[in-house]
């Protein structure tokens, strides 16, 4: 059995997938902008990846932009019937490489055109609406706009469920009073627990939560326990920091991203890895 398979699986959606996945963002150039150094290698990643069994991909139009739904098309078009693409919308990129709230029903309808065009696709498995009115993080506030034109796509056959990013528990809750919500995805991973409580609240709806930066993101986790941990069960640091968020919550649906082949094994083994009590008391002790 692959370690994919090891990890378990969860309903994305309508969608069974395994619960550790690919996240595409850093097949794009130096701050997700531009092309890679090597597009081959790029594409040999989406498809060894499909080959271990993943079938849950993470993407966005704006990673690049196009250059990852690009990639993820020129390795893997036509698509496994079982491959579950999710997307997110919400931003744009300028010259510069700057990170631009796009929310209006003109951009967001353009930005769901745009990957269905980019990844090949008639209908979008999930797209997540990605709360811009803070680029650094969740902000309460109205996303009921921007939720509604997601909702005339869908009504329109353009995506089959809706998703959201980097939002708060009330925003949450209001977007249910709108449509069903088939995922969360904020930042989550063993030093920054801030929502212990929403994860808690969403596998109580079998709802899947899927946290991005899992290990760490732009900044990578640096933490004296986790490698103390991964030093005595003779695995990575960051073998451990996924292995842990498998075992925090059944409904938690990793999507660990690389641009090399090596790292991408190396990620997909931590399945395998399965904490003891004693390391998960050690890892209680790591601070953001």
């Amino acid at each position: 059995m692959s370690s994919v398979k090891k990890s378990g699986t969860y309903i994305l959606g309508d969608r069974e997938v395994y619960r550790l996945g690919y996240g595409a963002m850093q097949l794009a150039g130096p701050g997700v902008f531009g092309p890679p150094k090597d597009p081959e290698v790029a594409v040999k990643v989406l498809q060894a990846a499909v080959d271990a069994g993943v079938n849950h991909i993470d993407t966005s139009d704006f990673y690049g932009p196009h250059v990852t739904n690009q990639l993820i098309r020129k390795a893997l078009h036509p698509y496994p019937a079982s491959l579950c693409i999710v997307t997110k919308v919400s931003a744009r990129r300028n010259e510069k490489g700057d990170w631009i709230p796009a929310m209006s029903p003109a951009e967001l309808t353009q930005a769901v055109e745009d990957n269905l065009r980019n990844l090949g696709l008639e209908a979008l498995e999930v797209v997540n609406l990605r709360s811009m009115l803070d680029v650094h993080g969740p902000a309460e506030g109205p996303l009921e706009e921007p939720l509604d034109t997601l909702i005339t796509l869908k009504k329109r056959g353009l995506i089959r469920h809706i998703g959201l990013s980097n939002v708060t528990a009330k925003q949450v809750a209001d977007a249910q009073k709108m449509t069903p919500v088939a995922c969360v995805q904020n930042f989550y991973n063993v030093a920054n627990r801030q929502d212990d409580a929403l994860i808690d609240a969403l596998a109580a709806q079998n709802i899947p939560y899927v946290p991005f930066f899992p290990l760490g993101g732009f900044t990578p986790l640096q933490s004296g326990e986790l490698n103390e941990v991964a030093e005595k069960l003779g695995a990575t640091p960051m073998q451990v920091a996924l292995a842990w968020l498998l075992q925090r919550s059944p409904n938690i649906l990793l999507i660990p991203g690389t641009s090399s082949l090596g790292h991408l094994q190396e990620n997909l083994a931590a399945a395998d890895l399965q904490l003891p009590a004693w390391a998960l008391t050690a890892l209680e002790n790591i601070k953001p």
